[in-house]
């Protein structure tokens, strides 16, 4: 069994926010392979799929993000599943919009949901870092992550959600680097690759 996880905060009213793009990234795997309807367990919302031949439980916590360790320890715990088990998509703030990258363990970089799941499993999980670039001012940072995506991202964030399901077979049997490359090819077809000033374009 391996384990998705999407980071982000329940409800409606988050539902769009820049914070929640791995809640919309794991939900496009779910709608893209098939999975069995959400449940809820583990203080998350649960659904099961059989993704590139390996058995996933894919998870949205429900705890809110600076708890989200609760149900992602939970959930491994449960099914027994190693470190290198465990994928966490989560918006980066230090990575252009667009872009993806995948690194296993490293700093939380003030990411109160990995800070929370690193407090619970330990630090050596796989990070799948969606970049949602940076408002250019700290003080700016929590309005920004708690705002929702502007109307000319969500063509892009929209995108990328859709590569990572199209991928996500890869990331299932754990070949990072090909799946980071697969993605990445994926939106550059797209026409996202000018990462200045991609949340003002429409792709070609």
């Amino acid at each position: 069994m391996q384990l998705i996880v999407g980071l982000g905060n329940p409800g409606e009213r988050y539902a769009r926010n820049r914070h929640n793009i791995g809640f919309m990234a794991v939900d496009a795997i779910a709608r893209g392979h098939n999975a069995a309807p959400w449940r809820k367990r583990f203080h998350g919302l649960t659904s099961e799929a059989v993704i590139g031949g390996e058995r996933v439980l894919l998870l949205l916590p429900q705890t809110f993000m600076n708890e989200s360790g609760i149900a992602v320890a939970e959930a491994a715990q449960f099914y027994k599943i190693p470190l290198s088990g465990v994928a966490v998509l989560h918006d980066e703030l230090d990575l252009a919009p667009a872009k993806l990258r995948v690194k296993t363990g490293g700093g939380n970089a003030g990411h109160n949901g990995l800070r929370s799941i690193t407090a619970h499993i330990g630090n050596d999980y796989r990070r799948v870092r969606l970049g949602i670039g940076h408002p250019g001012d700290k003080s700016r940072v929590h309005a920004y992550v708690l705002g929702d995506f502007g109307k000319g991202e969500c063509a892009w964030v929209d995108d990328l959600a859709r590569a990572i399901a199209d991928n996500a077979a890869l990331l299932a049997k754990g070949d990072d680097p090909t799946f980071q490359n697969r993605v990445h090819l994926a939106m550059e077809a797209r026409g996202w690759t000018d990462v200045k000033s991609v949340t003002e374009r429409t792709p070609g």
